[in-house]
């Protein structure tokens, strides 16, 4: 008998320990390869832990609401030498059926036509989806659940893990060629403006959800509240914030937007919301000013030749996190306009995975989407710089031309750069915001 020990991984640049929140097994409990054993949380993601080994569950060393360190052993598992013979496929199954249909001392058959008949039938097994022979580990039926993937749906997805075993990647990819089905996009529409009916955010719909108006109540902050005030804390005593506002008129870039969005629907089976919009102009800038797609490393800081462009986007409960699109510079705008919307439903239905939010080299965040104007976020650790998008507003401007000055009601949107000051001076971080400024201003994109 041999014994793995269950580590905790690396979960993203800048995160080193982790919140055991609920353990799926105990111990004696038999476990299979792909199989999630415990659920852990960080300030940026909630995830659960897949075994690598079949085996038993021997020791359990953290109780749940610990606090573990990346490489930490969280479980001991007792394995076995496989003895399982490895899986055949259907040809040889079907070979094999039919050699013991024909060869049986105890099937009593008078012609071949009769053999045939027997060996139809037998066959027809094999073809039929059978869910209820089928396991599937909890994390997959909560997936198929918040997906809406029905029975036969997940029936047909072809299984890679041991045995043939459907794991979440393969759900994933399923997903992936699936005809988009979302009914609420968060925070990745870009102000609200989506064609669906906005889903507001409400305080009873936070983790805070025992608010009664009628006593004073002492509430505890969860663990990944506690873990985010602490990584803030240190991202003010780490950078030296400022701050430069800069107004940029999107007016055509709306129009243009309006005129396409039903050619990407048609065309791609995609929604074209602002977000990818938004996220080109940052792209097309940072290659202009590549020194703000940086990250700190002690004394020194690196600049990176792609750009993996994290989208602080809201969730339903209130709390944020930040998937990150990796090489945005590279995309094509479809496939780029496809990446933002899966990433925003993978945010919404709680799938992200440890990938999709580490290697952030920038960032941006939509607070308009919430209606304000303007704000100042503070820097995602060890990048050096943030942009936030305020609403876009309808408000009375001075149009000039060769003809002269008018007054005309143009759609306008503030952005809000933050950047570190012991790295970034004045200048670079101005400009940086008016050069995005500009690249939605004069939006130049042939399909």
């Amino acid at each position: 008998m041999n014994s793995y020990s269950v580590k905790l991984p690396r979960m993203g640049e800048s995160v080193e320990e982790a919140i055991i929140t609920k353990w799926l097994k105990k111990v004696g409990d038999q476990v299979e390869i792909d199989e999630p054993i415990v659920e852990i949380a960080t300030d940026k993601v909630d995830s659960d832990l897949p075994s690598e080994v079949s085996g038993v569950i021997a020791e359990i060393k953290y109780q749940e609401e610990s606090v573990v360190s990346v490489g930490d052993t969280l479980a001991v598992i007792h394995t076995q030498k496989e003895t399982d013979a490895k899986p055949t496929v259907k040809k040889e199954k079907t070979l094999e059926l039919k050699t013991k249909l024909s060869k049986s001392k105890t099937v009593e058959v008078e012609t071949q036509k009769e053999l045939d008949k027997q060996f139809e039938r037998a066959q027809s097994l094999i073809d039929q989806p059978r869910d209820s022979l089928r396991y599937y580990s909890p994390l997959v039926k909560s997936i198929a659940q918040k997906e809406a993937i029905s029975d036969k749906e997940l029936s047909s997805i072809l299984g890679t893990g041991k045995g043939g075993r459907i794991t979440k990647h393969d759900v994933f990819n399923y997903l992936k060629s699936r005809p988009l089905q979302s009914s609420y996009h968060v925070a990745s529409s870009f102000n609200g403006q989506t064609d669906e009916p906005k889903k507001e955010i409400h305080p009873s719909q936070t983790s805070v959800n025992t608010y009664s108006p009628n006593k004073n109540q002492l509430i505890e902050l969860s663990r990944m509240q506690q873990l985010t005030a602490q990584h803030m804390r240190e991202s003010l005593d780490n950078s030296a914030h400022v701050y430069s506002f800069v107004e940029a008129d999107v007016t055509d870039l709306w129009a243009w937007r309006e005129e396409k969005k039903e050619y990407f629907l048609k065309e791609f089976n995609q929604k074209l919301t602002f977000t990818p919009l938004l996220i080109h102009a940052i792209v097309k800038a940072l290659k202009d000013y590549p020194v703000l797609n940086s990250t700190k490393e002690k004394d020194k800081i690196k600049m990176w030749s792609s750009v993996n462009l994290g989208m602080a986007t809201a969730l339903p409960n209130g709390n944020l996190i930040v998937p990150v699109i990796k090489d945005a510079g590279n995309l094509h705008f479809t496939d780029l306009v496809n990446t933002v919307n899966k990433l925003a439903n993978k945010a919404r239905t709680n799938t992200l995975l440890p990938d999709d939010v580490k290697d952030g080299t920038y960032t941006m965040t939509n607070i308009g989407n919430f209606g304000t104007l303007m704000g100042t976020p503070i820097i995602h650790q060890p990048q050096i710089s943030i942009l936030a998008v305020g609403t876009i507003r309808k408000i009375p401007s001075v149009i000039e031309s060769p003809q002269g000055d008018s007054i005309g009601i143009r759609k306008k949107v503030i952005l809000s750069h933050s950047y570190d000051h012991q790295i970034i001076n004045g200048a670079t971080g101005s400009l940086f915001a008016k050069k995005v400024a500009d690249y939605l201003e004069n939006w130049k994109l042939a399909l």
